[in-house]
């Protein structure tokens, strides 16, 4: 993989409006050089017989059931309730 450049670092930088030094860019570039290179690596392996996967542990819909179940009482919900009218509660007036 073709390495990055201390510009290149630079224009990312700046088209991701982030305001770093030379010195930075310099750093950056080598971290990321390292990085592809070790990406690079992976192309090494032999995946002929490797399912695709979309996550690593075997996942399933770890969701609950969607069920109705009963709620509160009304009485006790109202206790808490600072204002009221028939059985709703009533609240401050926000549009016109």
């Amino acid at each position: 993989m073709a390495k990055m450049t201390k510009e290149e670092v630079i224009e990312v930088a700046h088209l991701a409006r982030l305001a770093i030094t030379d010195e930075e860019a310099e750093h950056f570039a080598e971290q990321l050089e390292a990085i592809t290179n070790a990406m690079e690596l992976l192309n090494e392996l032999d995946t002929e017989n490797v399912e695709p996967t979309t996550h690593v542990l075997e996942m399933a819909n770890v969701l609950r059931e969607d069920k109705a179940e009963p709620g509160l009482p009304r009485e006790l919900v109202m206790k808490n309730v600072k204002e009221q009218e028939a059985g709703q509660v009533k609240v401050p007036t926000i549009l016109d």
